[in-house]
């Protein structure tokens, strides 16, 4: 494997965009590593506040009346798992994207790898917060943050947490592969939005449910979002020595038309149909 700090790294610090651009500018940043030589990782929020519902997820889990009345965008992401409601303000999500053969091959391993800055800007928040130490029982599969803890990949805290009650789910992060290029991105709980949380999904959860599982950073720290984005990008951007970086016009231009024609389509949204034909193509 390649040392990071060997290679072409940008950081973008992006602005809020609605959720079908935001998973178009990752499959055009996957195209960048390949074409440009050139890697990404960023941070980044979501206008308006969106559903992201996970690759296989069914899309009869969606309470569709509540999104519309709520102005809740709705997209589906290229990882599995279940659905996550990213908000306007709760929500820090963020991506890295390099070439797969940069990076380790054994998938418990690369989450290490990726892990490492988000790990790190916890720590630099004063979130006392690791991979959860061990598995917890899923209360409701279609969501995300309430689905079972996974040690690989589920970010706690308070880290140190021992007994009752057990460490909280503050990050859920998850990967992909397209054209050769490993695509890891999370999301990071900065404030919570209960009642919206489980309102996104058609099922009688209550707003303590969520509350009960799931922590945040203004939670165990205090700390301003503006802090937590800035602090966020900086350790993402020291973890590979990341060059402080804009998406280029051709770029936007690109995941302006993957978001009409795939990542905003109800196809691909209701039934990955997209994808799949895209697949078949010789």
């Amino acid at each position: 494997m390649t040392d990071l700090a060997d290679r072409r790294w940008r950081l973008v610090v992006d602005e809020a965009r609605d959720g079908a651009t935001q998973m178009a500018l990752e499959e055009v940043a996957a195209r960048t590593a390949l074409a440009e030589d050139l890697r990404t990782v960023r941070v980044y929020s979501w206008e308006p506040s969106t559903l992201s519902l996970g690759y296989r997820q069914e899309a009869d889990t969606v309470d569709w009346e509540y999104c519309e009345r709520e102005g809740i965008d709705v997209t589906r992401r290229q990882t599995g798992g279940g659905g996550i409601y990213h908000d306007r303000y709760a929500d820090i999500s963020y991506t890295i994207v390099a070439p797969a053969d940069e990076v380790p091959g054994d998938l418990m391993e690369c989450y290490a790898l990726f892990c490492e800055p988000i790990l790190e800007a916890f720590e630099r928040l004063g979130v006392d917060a690791d991979f959860a130490a061990n598995a917890q029982a899923a209360i409701y599969e279609p969501s995300c943050y309430l689905r079972d803890i996974h040690p690989a990949h589920d970010v706690v805290a308070p880290a140190s947490a021992d007994g009752d009650p057990e460490p909280k789910k503050i990050s859920g992060n998850a990967q992909y592969r397209q054209r050769d290029v490993v695509i890891q991105h999370g999301s990071l709980s900065y404030d919570l939005e209960p009642e919206r949380h489980v309102g996104v999904f058609d099922a009688d959860l209550k707003p303590e449910t969520f509350i009960d599982r799931v922590t945040s950073i203004r939670e165990q720290a205090g700390v301003g979002r503006g802090e937590a984005v800035s602090t966020i990008g900086g350790a993402l951007g020291d973890w590979c020595e990341a060059d402080e970086d804009t998406w280029r016009e051709g770029e936007l231009e690109a995941a302006a038309d993957l978001a009409a024609t795939k990542y905003g389509s109800d196809d691909w949204i209701h039934d990955r149909d997209v994808r799949e034909q895209e697949q078949s193509r010789p």
